[in-house]
Order: structure tokens, then sequence, then C-alpha cells
């Protein structure tokens, strides 16, 4: 049996995080069937030195929607997104960390906003839940931002993210530019907006 590609591909780096992995996958499994949404997940082990990938395996034989990308080594966060961006097949692309700071109950909401026609959905960590050493410099590097681009955003640097297939195809990330995925995609003419979202404690 052929399955139709999926609505919503999701991509997850992955480094050293085998506890969070598990608690993720079911907590994306609810978010997208309560809110009736086709998707696929994309592991990506960025060179992981622990049980991660092992862990990814056993998630891909009991759901077929899940899929790994294993790296020879760590190249980075960067390298991981693309390397799972490459490999996506869904016509929306969204990106969460694996730490479980970010929420996948978000993800209705998102698609929502994709409906209305967006093309870029940036997440915004309005109550943030990290020491007072990374907030401020947030902050700082976030006025910079949007002083020098024209995009103002509060959060440019939150790993929730989603966007239009077609951004994937036209912006080309490497080194640190995973921080900028909404400039990129605002410099070629792409609608971006957005949204405050639920931001956890680090768990593990």
């Amino acid at each position: 049996v052929r399955r139709s590609p999926p609505i919503l591909s999701i991509i997850i780096p992955v480094l050293n995080e085998p506890a969070s992995l598990r608690p993720l996958h079911a907590e994306i499994v609810a978010a997208c069937e309560r809110g009736d949404v086709a998707f696929e997940v994309v592991f990506v082990d960025d060179g992981s030195s622990d049980a991660s990938w092992t862990c990814i395996e056993e998630l891909s034989r009991r759901d077929e929607r899940v899929s790994g990308i294993r790296l020879r080594r760590n190249f980075g966060k960067a390298a991981a997104l693309t390397a799972g961006m490459r490999a996506a097949r869904g016509d929306g692309i969204l990106m969460i960390d694996a730490d479980l700071q970010d929420d996948p109950a978000e993800i209705p909401r998102f698609l929502a906003a994709m409906n209305e026609g967006y093309d870029v959905i940036n997440g915004w960590k309005q109550r943030r839940r990290d020491p007072w050493h990374k907030v401020y410099p947030s902050r700082v590097f976030n006025w910079l931002v949007g002083a020098l681009t024209g995009l103002r955003l509060h959060d440019h640097n939150c790993g929730l993210k989603l966007f239009r297939a077609e951004v994937a195809r036209e912006i080309r990330i490497y080194g640190e530019l995973h921080r900028f995925i909404a400039v990129l995609a605002h410099a070629r003419g792409f609608k971006v907006t957005e949204l405050a979202v639920n931001h956890r404690p680090r768990q593990h």
C-alpha cells in the first residue's frame, strides 16, 4: 500500500538526548492526531555518542511515520536541519528541538497560521523558562537583528519554526544561519509572522 505524502514534516535534530525522544514522539502523535494532521517525523542524529540512535531505530520500527538520519559525526544544528529538510516530503516543515522545552501541542496553531497565508511562522518564547544569563543576551540579539534586517521578531532564535517546503528549497543554512531562517525567508519575499508559544523548563 502506497501512503500519500504527509501534510507536515517534523524535523528534530538530536544530540545525546535519548531520555526525551520517546515522550517527545508521544506528544507529537497526540497533538497531530487531535488536529487530524497527516505527518512524518524525521529525527536527525547529529553524531550522538549515547543511545540516541538506538532509540530512534526503535521508534521507527514502532511507527512507520518515523524515520531517522544518522550523521557520521557532530556537524552542527544547521547541517542536521538541512539533512532533515532534504528528506522531508511534507508541504510544511516544522523544526522542533528534542529537549522537550518546545511544546508539540502548538502544532495545530502553527498550521492554522499557515492556512491564513503565512509562509513562515516563528515561535516566540514569551515566558521563557531559561536562566537570566540566557534571557538578557537574547533580548539584545533580537533587537539588533530586527534593527539590522527590518524583520522585527521577539525571538529569532526560537527552535520552534514552521515554514512551507518552498522556503526550504530557496534558502541555504550553514554555521549559525538556522537562527535566521525567518530573516532569510523575509529577504526573499516570503510572508513571516510569529506566535507566542508555551516554553517549558528543561527536564534532562
